[in-house]
């Protein structure tokens, strides 16, 4: 005994999982962009950017020293007509911008500048001063010579040394501008080549996600066909058994019970005869035979209903000459029937599934329409056999959301004939209902 398939697992699972490691993956990558260029902005303000204002008070602080350098240097020539305590002004003018580069300087000196460094400088220049306070002091007493070799002893000496302190700094800013952007172009370094990863590892996870829905779509699809399938096969088992139940029915209700009551008839017939003329017993005999034949009346009717011997004894093309015209009578609609082309024979089966489709058409233009009047088209064409059943009632927008059966029905027939059936809206309004079979389907191959 074979097992029953187990069911397929739902790829709801792997799908989120897959979602739920690429947007954690985004997410710690976009962190991770996030992180370095907050890292490349904090190089670039606090380190490259300082580093640059730094440079540019020193080299301030450099340009007040090579002033001093030159007025020392006039000082000492005494080629001027001026005493030395004449240069105090401009000695005072170049302290003050001194002191305020100086002050700045301070502010922006890098890290990597240590504090004993930053100390030395202050006190260099501080003793400096004092040592030109000195001077000037001592041209104020008039004694100027001992004024310039004060100048020439000491305060040159003491000009160039933080000459060349300011030097050295500069030469540390630039190795720092230096490193700085060696390290730059590693992160950026770093941050292409994660992109790179990043990109690859979210296209192996697109490819993944992919390559899995793919899989599953075609199990999916093929689990709906073979689905279809046997649906199709049901279906066709289904109408089979039920045309066959209505064949038995019918046969049974003409030939059992039609025969019942045809003998009923006679007897009646004989038995009234007999009787007495003008008897009370003649009238009820007739009256009895008259309900007999009534009944079978009604019998035939609903045997042609279930199944019309007709379709079996004179094809599809004359029983819907009679079909029709009884479904007018019964319902008091006008149909218009239209017959175009050559006929040809259809077959018996084909002819059984034609009919069930114009008597449910025809049954739910009775019941849902409430149009008075209905055209029914058949058409022999060369290479499809047509039928079209067409209202103007209220249409399928009128109606109530829930429908029968009776349009899957339809649906169901026109596939087991290989054929196609639309319902769609003619320009008057309505239904238009349109069968098309394909002539190799539907035509007898029984040859005289």
């Amino acid at each position: 005994m074979s097992r029953p398939p187990s069911p397929e697992r739902s790829p709801t699972l792997g799908l989120l999982l897959g979602l739920i490691v690429t947007l954690a993956a985004v997410v710690a990558y976009s962190a991770y962009i996030t992180w370095q260029v907050a890292g490349l902005r904090k190089l670039q303000s606090e380190l490259i950017d300082r580093n640059r204002r730094d440079s540019l008070q020193l080299l301030r602080i450099q340009n007040d020293l090579n002033l001093l350098a030159v007025a020392m240097r006039d000082m000492i020539d005494n080629d001027e007509p001026y005493p030395l305590t004449a240069w105090s002004a401009q000695f005072q003018r170049i302290r003050t911008d001194l002191d305020d580069a100086m002050r700045l300087e301070a502010g922006l000196a890098p890290t990597s500048r240590t504090l004993e460094q930053s100390a030395s400088l202050s006190s260099s220049l501080t003793q400096f001063w004092d040592a030109v306070d000195r001077t000037f002091a001592l041209a104020g007493e008039g004694r100027e010579k001992d004024a310039r070799g004060q100048i020439q002893l000491s305060l040159q000496a003491r000009q160039a040394a933080l000459s060349t302190t300011v030097a050295r700094f500069l030469v540390q800013n630039s190795e720092n501008e230096e490193q700085a952007a060696v390290r730059i172009v590693q992160i950026y370094d770093r941050v292409q080549r994660q992109v790179y990863v990043f990109l690859a590892a979210t296209l192996a996870a697109i490819l993944l996600t992919g390559f899995s829905m793919i899989r599953w779509n075609r199990r999916l699809f093929a689990r709906m066909a073979e689905l279809s399938e046997r649906r199709s096969e049901l279906a066709q088992k289904l109408i089979a058994t039920q045309e066959s139940t209505l064949r038995y029915i019918s046969r049974e209700l003409h030939d059992e019970f039609g025969q019942i009551l045809t003998a009923m008839g006679s007897m009646l017939g004989r038995a009234g005869a007999h009787a007495p003329e003008g008897s009370s017993l003649r009238t009820d005999l007739q009256e009895v035979r008259q309900i007999a034949q009534d009944t079978l009346d009604r019998v035939r009717s609903l045997s042609q209903a279930l199944h019309p011997v007709m379709l079996d004894e004179a094809g599809l093309e004359a029983t819907l000459d009679w079909y029709i015209p009884t479904v007018e009578r019964q319902t008091e609609i006008a149909i218009s029937y239209e017959k175009l082309g050559q006929p040809f024979t259809v077959d018996s089966s084909a002819a059984v599934q034609i009919y069930r489709v114009l008597q449910e058409a025809l049954n739910n233009l009775a019941r849902h329409s409430g149009s008075r009047q209905a055209w029914v088209r058949l058409r022999f064409l060369p290479a499809t056999l047509e039928l079209e059943v067409e209202d103007h009632g209220v249409g399928f927008s009128g109606r109530p959301a829930k429908q029968g059966i009776g349009l899957v029905a339809m649906r169901e027939r026109s596939e087991l004939m290989g054929g196609r059936i639309v319902f769609s809206a003619p320009a008057a309004g309505g239904t238009l209902l349109h069968l098309t079979v394909p002539r190799e389907k539907v035509e007898s191959r029984d040859k005289d």
